[in-house]
């Protein structure tokens, strides 16, 4: 994959170590890595830390970009990994708090490891008691969903990450991304088939 212009002329100077390169670096990515981060940790501090250390360590590890993806797709798979490294710091740092949100974790092959239960949706409904058969089958439903499919939903649908975000986080192509969202929103469509006049699964 090319890199665009801009991004080649970066990365070439921050290999050549201009001290300049890293604030460059920071104008053109800092914003959408806090973005990217924030939706995980949920705090601002932290996601401005995650920031600082993804640059940090875009700058170091500059000579392993290989250059077959996107430099944005490359920032945000280190972006995910730190993020994810932050969220199992702060839950042994304050272990009286809940998780904010599920997080997707992946085995050493990249693989997505099974998911804990799903956040709440119950905020999809207005009606009290189809709140809870909603999230009661919601459940059930993301458990039985293959994890090829479901991880792809819970990036998208409930973390809210772009299409570029999503497929960089999985290592995949967007456009199988994509098809592998599409399958798995079809699925859920059809095992919620009861709440779908009221229910809307994904954003538009």
């Amino acid at each position: 994959m090319r890199l665009d212009n801009t991004d080649q002329a970066l990365v070439e100077r921050l290999r050549g170590g201009d001290t300049d390169a890293v604030a460059d670096l920071s104008a053109r990515y800092g914003a959408r890595i806090q973005q990217l981060a924030m939706r995980y940790v949920k705090n601002r501090e932290d996601a401005e830390e995650v920031a600082q250390d993804v640059l940090l360590k875009v700058n170091r590890r500059i000579d392993a970009f290989r250059g077959d993806s996107a430099l944005s797709s490359w920032i945000y798979r280190i972006t995910f990994n730190t993020a994810m490294s932050r969220l199992r710091r702060l839950k042994h740092l304050r272990p009286v708090e809940p998780a904010p949100v599920e997080t997707p974790s992946f085995d050493d092959s990249g693989a997505p490891r099974v998911t804990p239960d799903p956040p709440d949706w119950s905020s999809l409904a207005d009606d009290e008691v189809m709140r809870g058969e909603l999230r009661a089958r919601l459940v059930q439903a993301l458990r039985t969903l293959p994890a090829v499919y479901r991880v792809p939903v819970l990036l998208r649908d409930i973390h809210g990450l772009s299409t570029e975000e999503a497929s960089a986080v999985l290592r995949i192509k967007p456009q199988t991304l994509k098809s592998r969202l599409h399958r798995g929103r079809l699925i859920l469509r059809e095992k919620l088939g009861d709440f779908a006049s009221g229910l809307s699964l994904h954003r538009h």
